[in-house]
């Protein structure tokens, strides 16, 4: 029964990684509801996104390769620091900083207190509230050539705010690019850039935790986590396509409304004792 229950988690993790509505916190909400009744974990679920960030990598390879071949040419003062793509990389280093921090000094908090389900439905209502105004009153005219370092880093704390259940990692940086007047495509564009330094970071971090001091309590060992990274990559991957096709020409209500219905849904389920938090 593990293996069914582990590639629906991994078509959960591929399914929402992109999407601005949560995978951790529907890989904790799922969990509960598969035959083990029990919550994945955060290591299961930093974990799987390696999958889906091989998907990134896979979907932006040009783009990615690019900025690291310009940034070591820079380094090695042969390209001009004022390059478009030396910029964007160290961006994405500065940009990353404060939830590699961040996921540090709280590590404890994040794998205990704030994967409850009380905070988990806060978060998607809250936050699907603040997208849709970023949504709506943004400017959305700045591409992301215009990316300032003030900005770069703004986006980084947006980022850091996904180590809560709920936020959604794509739909903190998102909503953050929406805010500072950054066109959807760009806002999503550098949010999931921004995010391979910080998801690898965190999985293989967890990943080397599991190996060297294996839980004996973990409700999926590494073979069946294995298992669930891969199925998560080949749906990332379509998701990605998918989303930015979608997002030039159309906004993001549709995750707006499914957020705070998912959230309203979780209060009566939790308020009913059919789940526990």
């Amino acid at each position: 029964m593990n293996w069914i229950e582990v590639i629906i988690l991994g078509l959960v993790q591929g399914l929402t990684e992109f999407l601005p509505i949560s995978s951790s916190a529907h890989l904790r909400v799922v969990g509960e509801f598969l035959p083990g009744a029990a919550d994945p974990g955060a290591a299961f679920t930093a974990i799987t996104q390696i999958g889906t960030e091989l998907a990134v990598l896979l979907y932006f390879w040009r783009d990615i390769t690019r900025i690291i071949t310009q940034w070591c040419r820079a380094l090695a003062g042969k390209v001009a620091h004022s390059d478009p793509d030396v910029r964007m990389g160290w961006l994405i280093i500065v940009g990353s900083i404060p939830i590699g921090v961040l996921g540090l000094l709280f590590e404890e908090y994040i794998d205990t207190t704030f994967r409850s389900l009380w905070l988990v439905a806060t978060m998607l209502i809250v936050f699907g509230v603040i997208l849709a105004m970023a949504d709506t009153w943004g400017k959305q005219i700045k591409p992301i050539r215009k990316l300032t370092w003030r900005d770069g880093i703004l986006y980084g704390f947006a980022q850091a705010m996904a180590l809560i259940p709920g936020v959604s990692r794509s739909g903190g940086t998102i909503t953050m690019g929406l805010a500072l007047g950054y066109t959807r495509q760009a806002a999503a564009r550098y949010a999931f850039l921004l995010a391979v330094p910080a998801v690898f970071a965190s999985g293989f971090y967890k990943l080397g935790q599991s190996i060297a001091s294996p839980d004996p309590a973990a409700t999926y060992g590494m073979l069946e986590t294995l298992v669930a990274t891969v199925v998560a990559f080949f749906v990332g991957y379509a998701i990605i396509a998918w989303l930015m096709r979608f997002i030039s020409n159309n906004s993001f209500k549709i995750f707006v409304w499914y957020r705070i219905l998912l959230g309203a849904a979780l209060y009566v389920l939790l308020g009913l004792g059919i789940i526990n938090a």
